[in-house]
């Protein structure tokens, strides 16, 4: 699993999310963990044009005297990190048709790895009992791989514990995502912060871009409404029914059911060449 040649093209979101960052005080990875871990929480999704995202940002991280203002992701003097992740599914998608009709059981399951540093994680996305997202992990090591003995074994036991059900007999690799990520953090709340987006069909090679002026926003915290969300909103940015994954599959299988996500995945993703269906 290599991102060896994924380098963001420098558009605007890309140079904005580097930009706050390093305007911002840094949090180590360490600090991070302790104060926001935020493995079950509850995700907004928001598409914020590039000079939006930097007033936006900048409010947030400014100190104040009405409380703690948000510090930039820190490793090694890096503030911008590049993220790959590999999306696994059934070969009739039943993750992704879970996820277009609600259903209480649903799972997403991929591999990501962590470009900069070349950590990789086995991760199962899941849906709480409140709406929320509950997130279980487990480390890949050496030339260990998804489909292999151990990271089956620990998806089989979450989704048992979880929803009492089997997993999936047969996964296949079904999309990549490659981007390049700032991460903003406060007491139990996080943002991140995504530009260069590009996702792959893996089944077909079809490719799309995110739109060089659009960065992908999530607002992350145990609560339902955080003080990013609330200025977000006042800046006439309103959550958006998005996913990478949902999403990207929607554009790339334009025969997929997947009305939910059209409008903010044509508004998210341009065509990328030859390349596209």
């Amino acid at each position: 699993m290599s991102t060896d040649t994924f380098l963001p093209a420098p558009t605007a979101a890309v140079r904005a999310i580097d930009e706050a960052a390093h305007r911002a005080e840094p949090v180590s990875l360490a600090e991070l963990n302790e104060r926001s871990a935020l493995l079950a929480r509850f995700d907004r999704s928001y598409l914020v044009p590039a000079a939006t995202f930097l007033r936006v940002i900048g409010h947030l991280t400014r100190p104040s005297p009405g409380g703690e203002p948000f510090r930039a992701l820190t490793i090694d003097g890096r503030r911008a990190f590049r993220y790959h992740s590999v999306y696994f599914d059934t070969p009739e998608l039943r993750s992704f048709h879970d996820h277009r009709q609600g259903r209480r059981c649903r799972f997403k399951i991929r591999e990501r790895l962590y470009a900069d540093s070349g950590e990789r994680q086995f991760e199962i996305k899941l849906k709480g009992g409140r709406g929320d997202t509950v997130k279980h992990r487990v480390p890949l090591t050496g030339d260990q791989t998804p489909l292999d003995d151990t990271p089956r074994a620990f998806l089989a036991d979450t989704l048992h514990r979880a929803y009492g059900i089997a997993p999936p007999p047969v996964l296949r690799s079904s999309l990549s995502t490659d981007y390049l990520r700032s991460t903003f953090v406060a007491d139990g709340q996080r943002i991140t912060c995504d530009a260069g987006l590009v996702c792959v069909d893996l089944r077909t090679g079809s490719r799309v871009r995110c739109d060089g002026g659009l960065v992908l926003v999530e607002t992350k915290s145990a609560d339902h409404l955080t003080e990013a969300d609330r200025l977000l909103h006042a800046h006439r940015v309103r959550p958006a029914v998005f996913t990478k994954y949902c999403g990207a599959l929607a554009v790339l299988r334009p025969s997929l059911p997947a009305n939910r996500w059209r409008r903010a995945a044509r508004r998210t993703f341009v065509t990328d060449g030859a390349n596209t269906p």
